[in-house]
């Protein structure tokens, strides 16, 4: 069973370590190119823990996900969703997301991918995102921007929020 909670400031180094494995494909797509999520410190990691929320998920005790985000002026920024590369394929994506949105219930959530992820693009089009903008960083690398926004955020499009939270 998977559990959902969030991370202390112990689990930070492990967080980091699983990060390093889970963006190894995304790193293969960009060849010689140094992509921040494996290039982060650990001191990087505890100034993004201290102005926001940092979630992580377990199994059996170990460690298989975790997600960030933080706040400014009424948008919540989520960021390095990560899970195990061992774990996939299995719903947890979208139950950290869900999770890290509970924490700041109500916001505009804003996210960006790479345009060579189209799985994580329909993962977040599944939960209610949408593109609003693309930025070409150079010719082999563009990121979309998404958002969900209104009384579906939270919940997968097409549901309707239930205004409860967690317990």
């Amino acid at each position: 069973m998977c559990m959902i909670q969030k991370a202390g400031p112990g689990d930070l180094p492990e967080i980091l370590r699983l990060q390093y494995l889970a963006f190894q494909d995304v790193a293969a797509m960009f060849p010689g190119k140094a992509i921040q999520p494996l290039t982060q410190t650990l001191e990087e990691l505890r100034g993004e823990y201290d102005k926001g929320a940092v979630l992580k998920m377990t199994a059996g005790g170990a460690l298989i996900g975790s997600v960030r985000a933080w706040e400014q002026d009424g948008t919540v920024f989520i960021g390095k969703l990560i899970v195990h590369p061992g774990h996939r394929r299995r719903g947890h994506g979208a139950r950290l997301l869900a999770a890290v949105e509970q924490c700041f219930p109500g916001r505009r959530y804003e996210l960006f991918t790479s345009t060579k992820n189209p799985e994580n693009i329909r993962l977040y089009e599944k939960l209610g995102y949408r593109i609003f903008a693309r930025r070409a960083v150079d010719s082999d690398l563009e990121f979309v921007f998404m958002e969900k926004t209104g009384e579906g955020a939270g919940m997968p499009a097409g549901q309707a929020q239930d205004p409860r939270p967690l317990g």
